[in-house]
């Protein structure tokens, strides 16, 4: 199995870790939201270390919270790879990875083997806390490899009201539980920024937010963080909020050291927003598309991407042409497949398959090689890292795949190249599949919930 399909099916089905030692993810290690004492055994800076660097062996995962949850990072034939492993989807995987003490293993299915994986390391930065005394880990995490990521407001206008809260979102679950604050300061976000770069070899920051009642959308704090981490450390630092009611927060947000800019759709068509995330539908896809707009006369092409999660009830089609016209504007669609969260309303709902993700990739990403919007020119943020997806592995010029078996769609775009061709030829023999929409079940448990 090549590079690029073991990824899509791995973050479509998700991985079981299988005789996992002490140390490992479902064993007791220390977790990204969940990091062990400095005297526990499997602290990353206990002295019974096994690693040679003073370290015991401990990797970095995370369940809850805002952004990407309940996978573990790994590097996987040289890429860096978010695999949910948290999920009751992944329990049921047919993907197994075997883990030794020192987090390297093989992935296998069926028996056989596929590909050697190694789990990332919890960084050192994990063992200090601020000079306020709050643990680092609830100020910022490791994402990725080399990702410093920090929700700085961890509460949301949506998630609070139980009518209008995305149905696929954990922002609440991580504060709740106490692995988290629910504000942070800039001058702990610069103190931890700071740590991170020197200890842990960090290259860039992912700032996002919480939406609060005010009509900048939380762009006025991640101006103040971003200025923050720049005092102490020169990292590029993307910030993540809904379009502010005043375009000039753009130029605020640029002006306090904010390099890119990620403003998140997450579905495109109007009843799936409506389904599944009823507050923010409020927010127009017009609205987006004109605040994508001013973003990138502020930050340049490139340095503006947005969300779109393959599997809330998008179509193919809808899902290709919203893509498309981000990329003509210059904004990158950072595509990912749906991660069900346990204890959220979406927790029951399939990910999209990886045929379906595929056929995604398989267009989208030669389109940004030759529109020259490359995640790695992304100065900082999601679609750099693109560890959540399996994107940035199509971007090579001309590379396709061959979804299969679905039902048929049209397309509206007047695209011709190989793979757009490839594409429709699929769906006029009903060869590409379009994910279900949200179940009416689910809508009857939150309406009875309110």
């Amino acid at each position: 199995m090549d590079t690029q399909t073991l990824i899509t099916e791995l973050q479509s089905f998700g991985l079981r870790l299988a005789e996992a030692p002490e140390g490992a993810p479902g064993a007791g290690a220390a977790t990204e939201e969940e990091p062990a004492s400095p005297a526990s055994p499997t602290s990353p800076t206990s002295p019974t270390s096994n690693d040679g660097e003073g370290r015991r062996a401990a990797w970095t995962s995370r369940r809850g919270g805002a952004g990407p949850t309940q996978h573990v990072a790994a590097t996987l034939r040289g890429a860096t790879v978010m695999i949910p492993i948290h999920t009751d989807q992944a329990a049921a995987s047919p993907f197994v990875a075997r883990i030794g003490h020192d987090g390297a293993g093989t992935v296998e299915r069926d028996g056989r083997e596929l590909a050697p994986i190694a789990l990332v390391k919890a960084p050192r930065f994990y063992a200090l806390s601020t000079q306020d005394g709050i643990p680092y880990p609830k100020i910022a995490l490791l994402h990725g490899a080399d990702v410093l990521a920090s929700t700085v407001l961890q509460t949301c206008i949506r998630y609070t009201e139980r009518e209008k809260a995305c149905t696929f979102c954990a922002i609440g679950q991580s504060l709740a539980a106490g692995r988290t604050t629910a504000k942070k300061t800039p001058e702990q976000l610069g103190e931890v920024a700071e740590a991170a770069a020197r200890l842990d070899g960090v290259r860039h920051v992912t700032l996002t937010t919480g939406t609060p009642r005010s009509a900048d959308r939380g762009a006025a704090h991640l101006a103040d963080c971003a200025r923050g981490i720049k005092a102490r450390v020169d990292l590029p630092v993307q910030a993540q909020c809904e379009p502010p009611d005043d375009f000039a927060w753009f130029e605020r947000m640029r002006a306090a050291g904010v390099d890119s800019l990620g403003m998140h759709l997450e579905a495109v068509e109007d009843g799936v927003r409506a389904a599944v995330m009823p507050g923010k539908a409020e927010v127009s896809v017009a609205r987006y598309f004109e605040a994508f707009e001013a973003a990138v006369r502020v930050f340049g092409r490139g340095q503006v991407s947005t969300y779109l999660i393959a599997g809330l009830g998008d179509s193919m089609a809808s899902l290709l042409d919203a893509s498309e016209r981000l990329i003509a504007m210059g904004v990158y669609p950072f595509l990912v497949p749906l991660v069900p969260i346990p204890g959220t309303p979406a927790v029951d709902r399939a990910p999209p398959s990886g045929d379906f993700m595929r056929a995604l990739y398989a267009h989208i990403g030669p389109l940004l090689a030759r529109s020259g919007l490359r995640s790695t020119d992304v100065k900082a943020g999601c679609a750099r890292c693109g560890a959540c997806s399996g994107l940035s592995g199509f971007e090579a010029e001309g590379r396709a795949a061959a979804p299969e078996a679905g039902a048929a769609w049209t397309s509206t775009s007047e695209s011709s190249d190989d793979a757009t061709l490839q594409l429709r030829a699929c769906a006029e023999q009903g060869h590409v599949s379009r994910v279900p929409p949200l179940a009416p079940g689910h809508l009857l448990r939150r309406a009875r919930a309110v």
